[in-house]
């Protein structure tokens, strides 16, 4: 019997590609990578060897391939398993399911003092501005734990800091959107960007929170400033008021020395305009800058909102921003030479002494970046440098042959040059979409989180899903379910210019796509969040939008909630950890240490859904009222601690 099709999702307006160059996709190098195998070896079973080698239908990764993720065993001994979980099955209950044996704990959702002598929570969203400025903001996201001590004292105290990435209206104010007014512009800037927080663990086992000096928030009217080729004074920066606030902050990374990064993704979505003249620069609409925006209507209370009135205040968005956890007086600093996109987030790594910063650009038919550092960290931080202010950046290329070449965004190189428009560095870096599309780099199916093994140096990379490049895109056309790619820098060296890249596994439900044999324990769409422990095992977290949660029609009732997986990249087995609340994204994962405590973020809980309906000021439950259940409450995104009732580590 024929494989039944599932209908591509709808789209959320982030997902519309703005892309109109005329570079490959990624599918395009897929398709004719399968054809030459096909043709090199001769006959189907040359493809069939590629999509096993690949995981594409076995759910076994690069294994069979020598590739990256190579699952042979060395000196012909067999490897530890990583996965001693009994995965869970799928979930569409308003609930948080983990394997047994493990417990659960709700910490810091939306609206927690991030001191307890702060403001308290108000369940019906009436909390000012001024107090969510002092509270844990909406809409948790990516997160890193900082341990404050060594040794065992590191994984029982530490500072936790998360992202808020965006606010859902509805259910921030009593009264919900309809009129926009100032003081809501300034609670929903309060709700938005990163929040500090020190938690300890108690004798029994529980996390909480707890007085510190170090707290603080950084939200969208926090002073901020730039640094790098476009610097604080660059004219492109000016506005009606001094740099502030960052915006959208989706994943994020750490540095070696310490910081945290956040990541600036669909700023564009809060500009718009009433001026019925003005339209946006062909940079602007590369961004997907529109007078509409996503509707947050802002720039009706707040002019630095307002395209037509403020127009320099777009090109403070869409950048890396470095934050000192430690130091609660350090203004956060964006970091320009990591080029200006919908930053998903900003994985770091070290390669001899240089520091290698991946990011993917989350937009439908958009690219993968890497910045390599100018020189020795550590001799940059010495001299009082930012190592993320000197280096360059990098725009991925995918040839057929399974190689790959690292293009450079660099003024005067190839296209980049005066006489084809680009001023100098600083321009290309304010318009570095252009600047990829010029050199020719690969467009993808919305590149979200990167990761990388600790054991391999191999580089992974959720690509979420795609609307299909009229060819068999990513590998199909379309893609709604999307899939996990990996690559190997030549010689195991970050820095190279060179890699070769395979596909780890192919996400979706084999009920509705021949091409994918996940068992039942492991079926997943619409990977998002990714991340490795210190033993190797990666994390899997899903971001199936809402319009598709649940829906037979779009190919994901037996998939359900949104979920995280645990996968073992020498063989690529992948387990089902742990099912999310109605409505949610799973987003957002760090650990202590030892390994024996996982923080894990719920997204957006109670959000509109198709399969379950749309909340309003007058029933904030209408989808999930998860975590309190209160029948007065509304539902809250928050990160829930994770862990063994024996102790052990996470996923052994």
């Amino acid at each position: 019997m024929e494989a039944k099709r599932p209908v591509f999702p709808e789209y959320d307006p982030d997902d519309v590609s703005s892309n109109t160059s005329g570079n490959r996709s990624f599918g395009e190098v897929v398709q004719r990578r399968m054809s030459r195998r096909t043709a090199l070896v001769g006959g189907t079973a040359a493809a069939a060897g590629f999509l096993a080698a690949a995981g594409l239908g076995t759910g076994t990764a690069a294994a069979a391939s020598g590739g990256p993720g190579d699952g042979g065993w060395q000196g012909g001994v067999r490897p530890r398993r990583l996965l001693g979980f009994s995965p869970v099955p799928t979930s569409d209950a308003d609930d948080f399911t983990v394997p047994e044996g493990y417990e659960t704990q709700v910490l810091i959702p939306w609206g927690t003092p991030i001191r307890p002598s702060g403001p308290q929570w108000r369940k019906d969203g009436s909390n000012s501005a001024a107090e969510q400025a002092e509270q844990i903001g909406m809409n948790h996201d990516g997160m890193h734990f900082f341990p404050l001590g060594n040794g065992p004292a590191g994984s029982r105290r530490g500072l936790l800091v998360l992202n808020h990435e965006y606010v859902d209206q509805d259910l921030l104010f009593p009264d919900g959107p309809e009129e926009m007014t100032a003081e809501k512009v300034r609670k929903a800037l309060a709700a938005h960007g990163v929040s500090v927080v020190e938690v300890e663990q108690r004798g029994d086992g529980q996390w909480q929170v707890v007085e510190s000096p170090r707290a603080r928030r950084v939200t969208g009217s926090t002073p901020v400033t730039f640094s790098g080729p476009v610097g604080p004074d660059h004219p492109a920066l000016a506005a009606a008021n001094e740099p502030m606030g960052t915006l959208n902050n989706c994943s994020s990374g750490y540095t070696p020395w310490g910081t945290y990064l956040a990541c600036e993704e669909n700023w564009n979505g809060y500009f718009g305009t009433e001026d019925p003249d003005w339209e946006p620069t062909p940079a602007q609409a590369r961004y997907g800058i529109s007078a509409s925006g996503f509707g947050y209507r802002w720039h009706e209370a707040d002019p630095r909102f307002d395209l037509a009135a403020d127009p320099g205040e777009i090109n403070r968005f869409g950048w890396i921003v470095e934050i000192d956890p430690r130091n609660p007086d350090a203004k956060p600093v964006k970091r320009t030479a990591l080029g200006r996109f919908k930053h998903e987030g900003c994985t770091v790594t070290e390669s001899r002494g240089h520091v290698v910063a991946y990011s993917g650009d989350d937009q439908d038919g958009d690219y993968i970046y890497k910045f390599v550092g100018k020189g020795n960290w550590r001799v940059h931080r010495a001299l009082g440098r930012s190592p993320l202010d000197h280096g360059t950046l990098y725009v991925a290329r995918f040839d057929d042959d399974g190689s790959g070449t690292w293009l450079p965004l660099e003024h005067g190189t190839g296209p980049l040059t005066t006489a084809n428009g680009f001023a100098d560095q600083a321009d290309v870096l304010l318009r570095t979409r252009e600047a990829a599309d010029a050199v020719g780099a690969t467009r993808m199916d919305r590149p979200e989180w990167i990761a990388i093994n600790p054991k391999t140096g191999d580089v992974y990379c959720t690509l979420t899903n795609g609307s299909g490049w009229d060819n068999a895109v990513n590998p199909r056309t379309p893609n709604p379910y999307g899939h996990i790619i990996s690559w190997t820098e030549e010689g195991g060296r970050h820095t190279a210019t060179s890699f070769s890249w395979d596909i780890f596994v192919l996400a979706g439900d084999p009920a509705y796509d021949e091409q994918v044999d996940l068992p039942q324990s492991g079926i997943f769409g619409s990977p998002d969040g990714l991340a490795f422990d210190g033993d190797g095992r990666m994390w899997i977290q899903t971001d199936v939008s809402n319009s598709a949660q649940n829906l037979a029609q779009r190919g994901y009732d037996n998939i359900g909630n949104n979920q995280m997986l645990a996968a073992d990249p020498r063989t690529g087995e992948i387990r089902r950890f742990l099912t999310g609340p109605r409505g949610a994204e799973i987003s957002g994962v760090t650990f202590t240490p030892d390994q024996r405590t996982m923080f894990v973020n719920v997204q957006h809980p109670g959000e509109a859904t198709t399969a379950w309906g749309t909340p309003s000021p007058e029933d904030p439950r209408a989808v999930s009222n998860w975590p309190d259940f209160d029948p007065d409450g509304r539902p809250r995104s928050a990160t829930v601690v994770i862990r063994r009732t024996d102790g052990g580590v996470i996923g052994a």
